[in-house]
């Protein structure tokens, strides 16, 4: 089951497994008390929340992983995620009100798109992660059996045609039409 969280600029997406579940994106650093009102309001518990990824490393997507990781939740990561895991850092460092503590990637699991399947499986969740490499080099999408995708920041595609430079845009969506999705989750919309 997809459930849709909305506590400030950024969709959070938690899939609830038949053994386990995964947090998709956690908005910016400084949200905490409005996810723990989203999540209580949403029926989630901190401990429902086995593993959470992002769908890429930019400041909106990632503030509450370091803290989410100092209460027990795990982050899982893309292979091709790992050179911009600390991307965000020194945006977020500009702003010491923040607090942010960098991401602690030796604590997360690293898995391949080829190991997602059997990964989301371990949850109960049946579907697949694929890389979607137009927005940026670390973008991935959850692609659920269930014909539900999380895109995260890619361009939607009625707007392939404004984006004629940028060809890998094109290829990510033809990747993800291959999935015969019916409904597509942004990370703003």
């Amino acid at each position: 089951m997809l459930i849709k969280l909305r506590y400030g600029n950024t969709n959070t997406f938690f899939l609830r497994g038949t053994k386990g579940g995964l947090l998709v994106d956690t908005d910016y650093a400084g949200t905490l008390p409005a996810f723990f009102r989203a999540i209580k309001q949403a029926g989630i518990g901190i401990q429902d929340i086995t593993y959470m990824m992002a769908t890429h490393y930019h400041p909106d997507h990632i503030g509450l992983v370091s803290e989410l990781q100092a209460l027990g939740v795990r982050l899982v990561v893309l292979s091709p995620q790992l050179p911009l895991v600390h991307f965000a850092d020194d945006i977020f460092a500009r702003d010491r009100r923040l607090q942010y503590r960098p991401i602690d990637e030796d604590q997360a699991r690293i898995i391949t798109c080829e190991e997602s399947r059997n990964f989301l499986a371990g949850l109960g969740i049946a579907g697949e992660i694929i890389s979607t490499p137009s927005h940026s080099s670390d973008s991935i999408c959850v692609m659920l059996d269930s014909g539900e995708c999380i895109v995260g920041d890619l361009e939607p595609q009625q707007y392939l045609a404004a984006y004629d430079e940028n060809p890998e845009l094109k290829e990510d969506w033809e990747r993800i039409l291959r999935f015969q999705p019916r409904k597509i989750h942004y990370g703003h919309i």
